[in-house]
Protein backbone atom coordinates (compact mmCIF):
# COMPACT_ATOMS: atom_id res chain seq x y z
CA UNK A 1 0.00 0.00 0.00
CA UNK A 2 3.18 2.41 0.52
CA UNK A 3 3.14 2.97 -3.53
CA UNK A 4 -0.30 4.07 -3.40
CA UNK A 5 0.28 6.80 -0.43
CA UNK A 6 -0.06 9.87 -2.49
CA UNK A 7 -3.08 8.50 -4.47
CA UNK A 8 -5.98 11.06 -3.98
CA UNK A 9 -8.78 10.36 -2.37
CA UNK A 10 -12.10 11.46 -2.52
CA UNK A 11 -15.45 10.59 -0.41
CA UNK A 12 -19.02 11.99 -1.51
CA UNK A 13 -21.24 11.71 1.19
CA UNK A 14 -23.99 13.76 1.41
CA UNK A 15 -24.76 13.83 4.84
CA UNK A 16 -22.77 13.12 8.56
CA UNK A 17 -25.54 14.80 10.72
CA UNK A 18 -25.36 11.94 12.90
CA UNK A 19 -21.67 10.85 12.20
CA UNK A 20 -19.39 11.48 14.60
CA UNK A 21 -18.39 8.21 14.65
CA UNK A 22 -16.62 8.97 11.11
CA UNK A 23 -13.76 11.56 12.79
CA UNK A 24 -11.75 8.30 14.04
CA UNK A 25 -12.20 5.97 10.96
CA UNK A 26 -11.13 9.28 8.85
CA UNK A 27 -8.22 9.63 11.16
CA UNK A 28 -6.98 6.06 10.18
CA UNK A 29 -7.77 6.31 6.61
CA UNK A 30 -6.10 9.65 6.62
CA UNK A 31 -3.01 7.85 7.78
CA UNK A 32 -3.02 5.19 4.83
CA UNK A 33 -3.83 8.13 2.01
CA UNK A 34 -2.77 11.49 2.92
CA UNK A 35 -4.64 13.02 0.23
CA UNK A 36 -7.92 12.31 1.35
CA UNK A 37 -11.24 14.84 0.85
CA UNK A 38 -14.38 13.59 2.76
CA UNK A 39 -17.05 15.84 1.18
CA UNK A 40 -20.47 16.30 3.01
CA UNK A 41 -23.30 19.09 3.10
CA UNK A 42 -23.64 18.41 6.69
CA UNK A 43 -21.84 17.85 9.62
CA UNK A 44 -22.99 16.94 12.85
CA UNK A 45 -23.36 18.90 16.33
CA UNK A 46 -20.33 20.09 17.92
CA UNK A 47 -18.06 19.56 14.62
CA UNK A 48 -14.85 20.76 14.96
CA UNK A 49 -12.92 20.60 11.74
CA UNK A 50 -9.58 20.94 13.46
CA UNK A 51 -9.78 17.67 15.31
CA UNK A 52 -7.42 14.34 13.51
CA UNK A 53 -10.16 12.77 11.23
CA UNK A 54 -12.19 15.84 11.13
CA UNK A 55 -9.64 18.22 9.37
CA UNK A 56 -10.72 15.85 6.02
CA UNK A 57 -13.85 16.90 6.12
CA UNK A 58 -14.98 19.41 3.31
CA UNK A 59 -18.57 21.05 3.17
CA UNK A 60 -20.49 21.54 -0.10
CA UNK A 61 -23.17 23.75 -0.36
CA UNK A 62 -25.84 22.38 2.22
CA UNK A 63 -27.84 18.97 1.80
CA UNK A 64 -31.22 19.53 2.55
CA UNK A 65 -34.25 16.76 2.57
CA UNK A 66 -37.52 16.36 1.00
CA UNK A 67 -40.26 14.46 2.44
CA UNK A 68 -41.83 12.59 -0.53
CA UNK A 69 -44.13 10.39 1.44
CA UNK A 70 -44.23 9.49 5.37
CA UNK A 71 -44.41 6.36 6.58
CA UNK A 72 -44.41 4.39 10.07
CA UNK A 73 -40.71 3.71 8.99
CA UNK A 74 -38.16 5.96 7.61
CA UNK A 75 -40.19 9.08 5.70
CA UNK A 76 -39.71 8.34 1.72
CA UNK A 77 -37.10 11.49 1.13
CA UNK A 78 -35.56 13.46 -1.62
CA UNK A 79 -31.86 14.34 -0.85
CA UNK A 80 -30.82 17.64 -2.33
CA UNK A 81 -27.59 18.27 -2.41
CA UNK A 82 -25.53 20.55 -3.60
CA UNK A 83 -24.26 20.39 -7.59
CA UNK A 84 -21.13 22.63 -6.81
CA UNK A 85 -19.45 19.21 -6.03
CA UNK A 86 -18.38 18.72 -9.96
CA UNK A 87 -15.98 21.85 -9.56
CA UNK A 88 -14.63 20.13 -6.68
CA UNK A 89 -13.93 17.35 -7.94
CA UNK A 90 -12.60 18.78 -11.13
CA UNK A 91 -9.98 20.89 -9.04
CA UNK A 92 -9.21 17.92 -6.69
CA UNK A 93 -8.56 14.92 -9.69
CA UNK A 94 -9.32 11.76 -7.51
CA UNK A 95 -8.22 8.75 -8.04
CA UNK A 96 -10.61 6.82 -6.07
CA UNK A 97 -13.92 8.06 -5.66
CA UNK A 98 -16.05 6.56 -2.48
CA UNK A 99 -19.51 7.64 -2.78
CA UNK A 100 -22.16 6.59 -0.15
CA UNK A 101 -25.27 5.22 -1.65
CA UNK A 102 -26.88 6.66 -4.68
CA UNK A 103 -27.55 10.28 -4.24
CA UNK A 104 -27.19 12.57 -7.03
CA UNK A 105 -23.27 13.23 -6.09
CA UNK A 106 -23.30 9.36 -7.02
CA UNK A 107 -24.69 9.97 -10.44
CA UNK A 108 -22.50 13.05 -10.90
CA UNK A 109 -19.35 10.79 -10.19
CA UNK A 110 -20.87 8.33 -12.60
CA UNK A 111 -21.36 10.71 -15.91
CA UNK A 112 -17.75 12.21 -15.12
CA UNK A 113 -16.17 9.02 -14.59
CA UNK A 114 -14.76 8.20 -18.57
CA UNK A 115 -13.62 12.23 -17.97
CA UNK A 116 -12.22 11.95 -15.03
CA UNK A 117 -11.12 8.08 -14.81
CA UNK A 118 -11.55 7.45 -11.47
CA UNK A 119 -11.65 4.10 -9.71
CA UNK A 120 -15.32 4.26 -8.66
CA UNK A 121 -16.50 2.54 -5.25
CA UNK A 122 -20.43 2.73 -3.83
CA UNK A 123 -20.26 1.85 -0.22
CA UNK A 124 -23.94 0.91 1.38
CA UNK A 125 -24.58 1.68 4.84
CA UNK A 126 -27.30 -1.21 5.22
CA UNK A 127 -30.97 -2.67 3.94
CA UNK A 128 -34.20 -1.29 4.83
CA UNK A 129 -37.46 -1.26 2.94
CA UNK A 130 -37.79 2.44 2.70
CA UNK A 131 -33.59 2.97 2.08
CA UNK A 132 -33.76 0.36 -0.61
CA UNK A 133 -36.54 1.41 -2.59
CA UNK A 134 -37.79 -1.73 -3.90
CA UNK A 135 -40.67 -1.10 -4.60
CA UNK A 136 -39.85 2.02 -6.98
CA UNK A 137 -38.95 0.90 -10.28
CA UNK A 138 -37.65 4.31 -11.76
CA UNK A 139 -35.41 4.58 -8.42
CA UNK A 140 -34.48 0.65 -9.19
CA UNK A 141 -33.52 1.62 -12.60
CA UNK A 142 -31.12 3.96 -11.60
CA UNK A 143 -29.45 2.50 -9.33
CA UNK A 144 -28.42 -0.31 -11.23
CA UNK A 145 -27.32 1.85 -14.04
CA UNK A 146 -25.29 3.78 -11.82
CA UNK A 147 -23.97 0.32 -10.08
CA UNK A 148 -23.06 -0.99 -13.68
CA UNK A 149 -20.59 1.35 -13.87
CA UNK A 150 -19.50 1.11 -9.58
CA UNK A 151 -15.42 -0.71 -10.13
CA UNK A 152 -16.59 -2.29 -6.56
CA UNK A 153 -18.92 -1.83 -3.44
CA UNK A 154 -18.70 -2.02 -0.04
CA UNK A 155 -21.42 -3.31 1.61
CA UNK A 156 -21.47 -2.16 5.85
CA UNK A 157 -23.43 -5.34 6.49
CA UNK A 158 -24.99 -8.75 4.71
CA UNK A 159 -28.34 -7.28 4.83
CA UNK A 160 -27.10 -4.27 2.46
CA UNK A 161 -24.91 -7.09 0.45
CA UNK A 162 -27.89 -8.46 -0.21
CA UNK A 163 -29.51 -5.93 -1.25
CA UNK A 164 -26.68 -4.91 -3.55
CA UNK A 165 -26.64 -8.47 -5.18
CA UNK A 166 -30.21 -8.99 -5.93
CA UNK A 167 -31.52 -5.24 -5.78
CA UNK A 168 -29.34 -3.40 -8.57
CA UNK A 169 -27.51 -6.25 -9.95
CA UNK A 170 -23.88 -5.94 -8.31
CA UNK A 171 -21.89 -8.84 -9.06
CA UNK A 172 -21.11 -10.91 -6.17
CA UNK A 173 -17.62 -10.56 -6.73
CA UNK A 174 -17.02 -6.83 -6.43
CA UNK A 175 -18.89 -6.75 -2.81
CA UNK A 176 -17.32 -6.71 -0.07
CA UNK A 177 -18.83 -6.82 3.27
CA UNK A 178 -17.19 -5.29 5.40
CA UNK A 179 -18.54 -2.99 8.78
CA UNK A 180 -17.28 0.26 8.16
CA UNK A 181 -19.82 2.09 10.20
CA UNK A 182 -18.38 1.01 14.04
CA UNK A 183 -17.36 3.28 17.23
CA UNK A 184 -14.66 4.58 18.95
CA UNK A 185 -14.74 4.48 22.69
CA UNK A 186 -12.57 7.57 23.37
CA UNK A 187 -14.65 9.58 20.57
CA UNK A 188 -17.82 8.44 22.90
CA UNK A 189 -15.94 10.11 26.10
CA UNK A 190 -14.13 13.11 24.71
CA UNK A 191 -16.43 15.58 26.18
CA UNK A 192 -16.30 16.15 29.82
CA UNK A 193 -20.73 17.00 30.37
CA UNK A 194 -21.44 16.11 33.76
CA UNK A 195 -23.38 12.87 33.53
CA UNK A 196 -26.79 13.85 34.80
CA UNK A 197 -27.72 10.53 35.97
CA UNK A 198 -25.26 9.73 38.28
CA UNK A 199 -27.70 12.03 40.49
CA UNK A 200 -30.45 10.90 40.42
CA UNK A 201 -32.17 8.03 42.65
CA UNK A 202 -32.56 4.58 40.51
CA UNK A 203 -33.03 1.60 40.91
CA UNK A 204 -30.73 -1.14 39.53
CA UNK A 205 -30.98 -2.88 36.70
CA UNK A 206 -31.05 0.57 34.19
CA UNK A 207 -32.17 -0.65 31.20
CA UNK A 208 -30.78 2.72 28.61
CA UNK A 209 -32.37 3.82 25.50
CA UNK A 210 -31.04 6.76 23.29
CA UNK A 211 -32.26 7.90 20.08
CA UNK A 212 -34.73 10.11 18.29
CA UNK A 213 -38.48 10.20 20.25
CA UNK A 214 -40.11 9.63 16.85
CA UNK A 215 -42.52 7.11 16.36
CA UNK A 216 -39.92 4.90 14.07
CA UNK A 217 -37.70 4.33 16.37
CA UNK A 218 -40.09 2.60 18.67
CA UNK A 219 -39.48 3.56 22.21
CA UNK A 220 -43.54 3.56 22.94
CA UNK A 221 -43.14 -0.29 22.30
CA UNK A 222 -40.31 -0.49 25.22
CA UNK A 223 -42.97 2.05 27.47
CA UNK A 224 -45.71 -0.51 26.84
CA UNK A 225 -43.08 -2.90 27.73
CA UNK A 226 -42.26 -1.12 31.35
CA UNK A 227 -46.05 -1.35 31.51
CA UNK A 228 -46.39 -4.87 31.29
CA UNK A 229 -43.47 -5.81 33.36
CA UNK A 230 -45.32 -3.35 36.12
CA UNK A 231 -48.73 -5.04 35.64
CA UNK A 232 -47.03 -8.13 36.11
CA UNK A 233 -45.00 -6.87 39.66
CA UNK A 234 -41.91 -6.09 38.20
CA UNK A 235 -40.54 -2.44 39.62
CA UNK A 236 -37.36 -2.56 40.55
CA UNK A 237 -35.33 -0.92 37.63
CA UNK A 238 -34.44 2.02 35.88
CA UNK A 239 -35.26 3.43 32.10
CA UNK A 240 -33.30 5.80 31.43
CA UNK A 241 -34.02 7.73 27.90
CA UNK A 242 -31.43 9.79 25.92
CA UNK A 243 -32.75 12.14 23.03
CA UNK A 244 -35.30 14.64 21.39
CA UNK A 245 -38.49 14.48 19.12
CA UNK A 246 -41.69 15.32 18.32
CA UNK A 247 -43.45 12.37 20.57
CA UNK A 248 -41.95 13.38 23.51
CA UNK A 249 -45.39 14.98 24.99
CA UNK A 250 -47.18 11.69 23.83
CA UNK A 251 -44.71 9.59 25.47
CA UNK A 252 -44.82 11.56 28.62
CA UNK A 253 -48.64 11.27 29.02
CA UNK A 254 -48.38 7.54 28.47
CA UNK A 255 -46.08 7.15 31.13
CA UNK A 256 -48.17 9.38 33.48
CA UNK A 257 -51.65 7.43 32.45
CA UNK A 258 -49.77 4.22 32.74
CA UNK A 259 -48.31 5.46 36.37
CA UNK A 260 -44.55 4.94 35.03
CA UNK A 261 -42.64 7.95 36.52
CA UNK A 262 -41.00 6.86 39.37
CA UNK A 263 -39.52 4.35 36.66
CA UNK A 264 -38.72 6.36 33.52
CA UNK A 265 -36.00 9.26 33.35
CA UNK A 266 -35.93 11.72 30.26
CA UNK A 267 -32.19 12.91 30.06
CA UNK A 268 -32.72 14.94 27.07
CA UNK A 269 -30.64 15.64 24.25
CA UNK A 270 -26.73 14.79 25.45
CA UNK A 271 -23.63 15.88 23.14
CA UNK A 272 -21.97 12.66 21.40
CA UNK A 273 -18.99 13.33 23.09
CA UNK A 274 -20.48 12.56 26.43
CA UNK A 275 -22.32 9.27 25.69
CA UNK A 276 -19.35 7.26 27.08
CA UNK A 277 -20.32 7.81 30.59
CA UNK A 278 -24.07 7.28 30.09
CA UNK A 279 -23.69 3.89 28.52
CA UNK A 280 -20.90 2.89 31.36
CA UNK A 281 -22.95 3.78 34.32
CA UNK A 282 -26.01 1.89 32.16
CA UNK A 283 -26.73 -2.35 32.75
CA UNK A 284 -28.79 -3.11 29.40
CA UNK A 285 -29.14 -1.48 26.31
CA UNK A 286 -32.46 -1.49 24.31
CA UNK A 287 -32.78 -0.68 20.79
CA UNK A 288 -36.66 -0.91 19.88
CA UNK A 289 -36.70 0.44 16.20
CA UNK A 290 -39.32 -0.25 13.60
CA UNK A 291 -36.79 0.34 10.54
CA UNK A 292 -33.01 1.16 11.07
CA UNK A 293 -30.52 0.68 8.25
CA UNK A 294 -27.90 -0.31 10.81
CA UNK A 295 -27.86 1.44 14.64
CA UNK A 296 -24.86 2.74 15.56
CA UNK A 297 -25.90 2.72 19.00
CA UNK A 298 -25.96 -0.73 19.41
CA UNK A 299 -22.72 -1.33 18.99
CA UNK A 300 -22.26 1.75 21.10
CA UNK A 301 -23.54 0.06 23.76
CA UNK A 302 -21.23 -3.16 23.18
CA UNK A 303 -17.67 -1.45 23.17
CA UNK A 304 -18.88 -0.40 26.74
CA UNK A 305 -19.52 -3.88 27.15
CA UNK A 306 -23.60 -3.78 27.72
CA UNK A 307 -25.66 -6.53 26.45
CA UNK A 308 -27.81 -5.44 24.06
CA UNK A 309 -31.92 -6.19 23.38
CA UNK A 310 -32.42 -5.59 19.91
CA UNK A 311 -35.20 -5.55 17.20
CA UNK A 312 -35.28 -7.75 14.64
CA UNK A 313 -35.70 -4.67 12.54
CA UNK A 314 -32.76 -2.90 12.78
CA UNK A 315 -30.16 -3.75 10.47
CA UNK A 316 -27.20 -3.83 13.69
CA UNK A 317 -28.99 -7.19 14.80
CA UNK A 318 -26.46 -8.96 12.80
CA UNK A 319 -24.07 -8.00 15.75
CA UNK A 320 -26.66 -9.55 18.11
CA UNK A 321 -25.88 -13.63 19.01
CA UNK A 322 -29.32 -13.96 20.32
CA UNK A 323 -29.69 -15.86 24.00
CA UNK A 324 -25.01 -15.22 23.54
CA UNK A 325 -24.60 -11.56 24.35
CA UNK A 326 -28.34 -9.78 24.65
CA UNK A 327 -31.64 -10.89 23.22
CA UNK A 328 -33.71 -10.15 19.35
CA UNK A 329 -37.42 -9.05 19.90
CA UNK A 330 -39.91 -7.89 17.42
CA UNK A 331 -41.37 -4.45 17.79
CA UNK A 332 -44.45 -5.33 17.06
CA UNK A 333 -44.96 -6.97 20.23
CA UNK A 334 -44.29 -5.31 23.55
CA UNK A 335 -44.66 -8.63 25.16
CA UNK A 336 -41.56 -9.86 23.84
CA UNK A 337 -39.65 -7.28 24.72
CA UNK A 338 -41.11 -7.50 28.21
CA UNK A 339 -39.97 -11.08 28.33
CA UNK A 340 -36.60 -10.34 27.45
CA UNK A 341 -36.39 -7.38 29.82
CA UNK A 342 -37.49 -9.87 32.52
CA UNK A 343 -34.78 -11.96 31.94
CA UNK A 344 -32.45 -9.67 33.09
CA UNK A 345 -34.66 -9.15 36.36
CA UNK A 346 -34.98 -12.57 36.88
CA UNK A 347 -31.28 -13.25 36.63
CA UNK A 348 -28.82 -10.68 36.78
CA UNK A 349 -26.05 -12.22 36.41
CA UNK A 350 -26.90 -12.54 32.99
CA UNK A 351 -26.06 -9.02 32.99
CA UNK A 352 -22.16 -9.18 33.32
CA UNK A 353 -21.51 -12.27 31.17
CA UNK A 354 -23.57 -11.02 28.54
CA UNK A 355 -22.04 -8.03 28.50
CA UNK A 356 -18.64 -9.40 28.10
CA UNK A 357 -19.72 -11.25 25.08
CA UNK A 358 -20.98 -8.25 23.86
CA UNK A 359 -17.28 -6.36 24.25
CA UNK A 360 -15.72 -9.41 22.78
CA UNK A 361 -18.08 -9.62 19.36
CA UNK A 362 -17.05 -6.05 18.93
CA UNK A 363 -13.36 -5.56 19.69
CA UNK A 364 -12.31 -6.80 16.07
CA UNK A 365 -14.37 -4.04 14.44
CA UNK A 366 -13.10 -0.34 15.24
CA UNK A 367 -11.83 2.46 12.68
CA UNK A 368 -8.76 0.82 12.34
CA UNK A 369 -10.13 -1.86 10.85
CA UNK A 370 -12.60 -0.06 8.91
CA UNK A 371 -9.90 2.04 7.51
CA UNK A 372 -7.94 -1.17 6.35
CA UNK A 373 -11.16 -2.52 4.73
CA UNK A 374 -11.57 0.85 2.83
CA UNK A 375 -7.57 0.50 1.51
CA UNK A 376 -8.01 -3.15 0.82
CA UNK A 377 -10.95 -2.37 -2.14
CA UNK A 378 -9.04 0.58 -3.19
CA UNK A 379 -6.06 -2.21 -3.91
CA UNK A 380 -8.64 -4.43 -5.23
CA UNK A 381 -10.34 -1.72 -7.94
CA UNK A 382 -6.33 -0.43 -8.70
CA UNK A 383 -5.36 -3.83 -9.59
CA UNK A 384 -8.18 -4.62 -11.38
CA UNK A 385 -7.61 -1.96 -13.57
CA UNK A 386 -4.04 -2.84 -14.16
CA UNK A 387 -5.26 -6.33 -15.00
CA UNK A 388 -7.82 -4.63 -17.82
CA UNK A 389 -4.93 -2.93 -19.34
Amino acid sequence: MDNNHNLRVAWLVPSVELGAYWQPVLQEFAKIFKNTIFYTGLVWPGFDPNLPGADVIQLVGEMKSLEMTKTEGYSRRLMLVSPGIVGHLLQFKPDVIFAQAYSLWTLLAVLLKPWGKWRFIIIYDGSSPNADFRDSKLRSFFRRVMSRYADAFVANSYGAKDYLIDGVGAKPESVFTRTYLVPDAKTLQQSFEKNESKNLTQKRPVFLYVGRITPRKGLKTLLEACSILQSQGYKDYTLQVIGTGEQREELEAFIKSNNLEERVKWLGWVEYGSLGSYFQQADIFVFPTFEDIWGMVALEAMIFGKPVVCSKWAGAVEMVSDGANGYIFDPYKPEELASAMRRFLDEPALIESMGKQSQQLISEKNPATAAQSFAEVVSYVLHKNEVKQ
